[in-house]
């Protein structure tokens, strides 16, 4: 399967499909060893896959745990410069569908994932304390303090 992405010169662009997993007043986030950040549970949509199949299948590798997608909650248009890794120097362009996943009441998981050969770390981060953290969508803390009607729009440019 391919990712639905592409780079030209300096520019990388991806198609990426993401959850908002909610337990106990904590949202799940995905990390490395690589990385000094924490992200968000996800990945690339494959050619020819919804966005909501590939959520699913994101979930289910990163977590070990089936979860269903309780609804379509943000489009987010993400603009960023990468400064290390695969994507270093590259202007960055990304266009993510987060889906609320139905809350299971247990933070329980069985994940055994890598990203790129490296072992991938589950965290159970307190929405209340998210500032503490350097994770990403930055826009995390203050969506998940609000309601929410229908689908959200967010713009974030975090090239500066």
């Amino acid at each position: 399967m391919y990712d639905c992405g592409f780079t030209k010169g300096n520019n990388w662009f991806r198609y990426r499909a993401a959850a908002i997993i909610v337990e106990n007043g904590c949202v799940l986030y995905a990390g490395n060893e690589n990385e000094d950040y924490y992200y968000s549970i996800g990945g690339a949509v494959h050619m020819g896959e919804s966005a909501e199949d590939a959520v699913i299948r994101e979930v289910f590798e990163e977590t070990g745990v089936q979860y269903e997608v309780d609804h379509l909650a943000v489009i987010h248009e993400n603009f960023f410069k990468e400064n290390n890794g695969s994507l270093e120097g590259l202007d960055c362009h990304e266009i993510c569908l987060y889906f609320f996943m139905k809350p299971r009441g247990t933070q329980e998981l069985h994940s055994n994932s890598t990203t790129c050969g490296v072992r991938e770390e589950m965290h159970w981060l307190p929405i209340r304390d998210l500032d503490n953290y350097k994770a990403f969508p930055s826009f995390m803390k203050e969506y998940l303090a609000k309601d929410h009607h229908g689908i959200e729009h967010i713009i974030t440019d975090e090239r500066k």
